[in-house]
């Protein structure tokens, strides 16, 4: 146990730095006022535009597209799966490769194993997000489709549709966004395949750039919450 406690620093690492990250961005106040927090207010709005329309056919032909993303990503996750489960079955391949190569990457039969498996657990926690995302989806496609008419605009039944789509909607994004991180750490989970200490690089790579991409990104900067396209304003916190 005591030769391996680089890798169990470099595992612990690398769940704490996931955890961390995504409650920070899901569960806090600073995560408020992210890009897919910004994103989840003009879902409402979109959902709130709609009912203003009689004629909503382009409003489906977008949550078509929607599907059809997650979709691709639930089918992507099955393929990476797959090349896990090939990886731990070629246990003995895999280290004779690496025992070859001019740099000393080899490693243990058992934590080669370990390794894949923690890779296989990913992958299948992606899945099981970009899937459950699908669903949901096709759940706010119902909705949609059961908007009340442009004529009851602003009727307590109306109002209560709004809510009810907008809040499954964001939480359609959410899991999305999970088998998304999901992905992004799996490729940051490779550096173990190295070393634990890249592992430990690799690991705040990740986080860096996905935290980037969230706060200080361009996109981030385009989406401020300021105005909406009848002037009315969008207060950050909403």
């Amino acid at each position: 146990m005591s030769r391996h406690w680089v890798d169990i620093t470099a595992v612990g690492f690398f769940i704490i730095e996931w955890l961390v990250y995504a409650l920070t961005l899901e569960h806090s106040a600073y995560g408020r006022d992210s890009l897919s927090a910004r994103m989840n207010r003009y879902r409402e709005v979109w959902v709130r535009r709609l009912l203003d329309r009689e004629t909503r056919m382009v409003d489906m032909q977008i949550m078509a597209s929607l599907q059809n993303g997650t979709a691709f990503f639930a089918s992507t996750s099955l393929f990476a799966l797959g090349g896990a489960l090939a990886l731990l079955h070629a246990t003995n391949d895999a280290i004779t490769i690496l025992s070859k190569l001019p740099i000393d990457l080899s490693t243990s039969p058992a934590m080669w194993e370990l390794k894949c498996v923690g890779l296989v657990l990913i992958c299948v926690y992606a899945f099981f997000k970009f899937a459950w995302a699908y669903r949901l989806f096709n759940y706010v496609a119902i909705l949609f489709g059961g908007m009340p008419p442009a004529s009851q605009a602003g009727t307590p039944a109306a109002e209560a549709h709004v809510i009810r789509t907008s809040r499954l909607f964001e939480s359609a994004g959410r899991h999305f966004n999970r088998g998304q991180r999901a992905f992004f750490f799996a490729l940051g989970y490779l550096g173990w395949f190295v070393s634990p200490w890249v592992l430990f690089v690799t690991t705040a790579a990740v986080v860096v750039v996905t935290w980037r991409r969230q706060f200080a990104s361009s996109a981030w900067a385009a989406m401020a919450p300021e105005w909406v396209a009848d002037g009315e304003e969008m207060k950050r916190g909403q």
